[in-house]
């Protein structure tokens, strides 16, 4: 079976996409009932309530509630370039670190096996959380609602943090998250003669100056970054479609609902004055992630006496365990992988991110210092 480590190479070189971690999956399935054989657990039990990802129960306590702990597969689609001899073989990046979530959690499961900890938990190995609301689909499944969750808990990492130290907050952690597209259709007509087209483009300038206008009518902050946009044909002939992609952020999700309302009516307004019809389509939609102000107030003391422990601000950066802090009381953390040269580090979705391994044994001992406070080993 793998260390924590060698599954860390592994993932790193053969990242999958969101819902698509098969072989991610089968990895960790193999190697972790190769843990329960090797530690004769016959507390464990390994379910797949989707198609990709997997739940490792570990109930020695009977009638007794779980603590959640969760880890997200998923890679990006970009091309790594960090010449690391563990490098990408294929055309996506592990650049959010998740093979180091996922690592952690399985060095994890090692150690509460070797202590035989007598408590009962859940570790969530979950797909999509890049894209596609992964931690929306498990919780649509209904498969959790057969445990009684006491808590929950997530990591993440980040080189905005000198590497080890720990970073979280009450409250609001992560902001919300909503994909936006927007395709314009017009008319097309010879660039000499404008008047008898649609002009695609036009319309997607004019709603990007009104974007920003209606921001400006929010007191609180709203970022709509639009990442992509595309129109036309060729350089003579009007542009009879254009493409925007963007992504909302905003402290809770109920304002980012209101913002494209105001962003639809806007769309309206346009259309009749351009003539150009559009169609806006909504993609995934995390909540925020919001801590819980006791759990926040017991770790934050506890763990200050093993971590470097900063109370930080909340980030506009969304995570979809914020769907999780829903429903379960949640404190999630950021875990630093910095370097003392701001050289070395270049932030989360970047081709050159590459944390070092030695921050997988800070995570494990994170999630087993949580696991400890609530009992002693057998």
């Amino acid at each position: 079976m793998l260390t924590p480590i060698e599954l860390r190479h592994d993932l790193h070189q053969h990242p999958e996409l969101a819902l698509e971690e098969f072989r991610t999956t089968r990895i960790l399935k193999d190697n972790i009932s190769q843990l329960i054989n090797h530690y004769n657990c016959r507390e464990c039990k390994i379910h797949s309530p989707l198609k990709t990802g997997l739940v490792v129960e570990y109930s020695p306590l009977p009638e007794s509630d779980y603590i959640l702990l969760r880890a997200d597969l998923d890679a990006l689609p970009l091309k790594e370039k960090t010449d690391w001899k563990y490098q990408s073989e294929n055309d996506y990046m592990h650049a959010c670190g998740h093979d180091l979530h996922t690592s952690i959690l399985y060095g994890t499961i090692k150690s509460v096996l070797q202590n035989e900890y007598e408590a009962n938990l859940l570790f969530l190995f979950q797909p999509a959380e890049e894209a596609k609301s992964g931690a929306k689909k498990i919780l649509a499944k209904d498969f959790l609602d057969e445990y009684e969750i006491k808590q929950a808990h997530a990591l993440h990492v980040t080189d905005e943090y000198l590497q080890g130290n720990i970073a979280t907050c009450p409250g609001i952690m992560f902001s919300s998250s909503t994909e936006i597209n927007i395709d314009f259709k017009g008319k097309a007509a010879h660039i000499a003669f404008p008047e008898n087209g649609s002009n695609a483009l036009n319309a997607l300038r004019l709603f990007i100056n009104k974007s920003e206008k209606i921001i400006e009518t929010y007191s609180q902050k709203i970022i709509f970054g639009i990442g992509k946009v595309k129109a036309g044909h060729t350089r003579n002939i009007v542009p009879d479609e254009a493409l925007l992609q963007g992504s909302l952020r905003t402290k809770e999700l109920s304002t980012a609902k209101s913002y494209i309302s105001k962003l639809k009516e806007s769309l309206r307004e346009i259309k009749k004055q351009t003539g150009v019809n559009f169609n806006l389509h909504i993609g995934s939609q995390y909540k925020e992630v919001v801590n819980n102000n006791r759990l926040f107030g017991n770790y934050s003391t506890i763990l200050s006496n093993s971590f470097k422990f900063i109370h930080c601000d909340m980030k506009f950066t969304a995570e979809d365990f914020g769907y999780f802090s829903a429903k379960y009381p949640s404190l999630m953390f950021w875990l630093g992988t910095g370097s003392e040269s701001q050289d070395n580090n270049y932030g989360l979705h970047n081709p050159h991110f590459l944390p070092d391994d030695n921050i997988i044994n800070t995570g494990i001992n994170l999630y087993t210092e949580i696991i400890e406070n609530h009992l002693k080993p057998a």
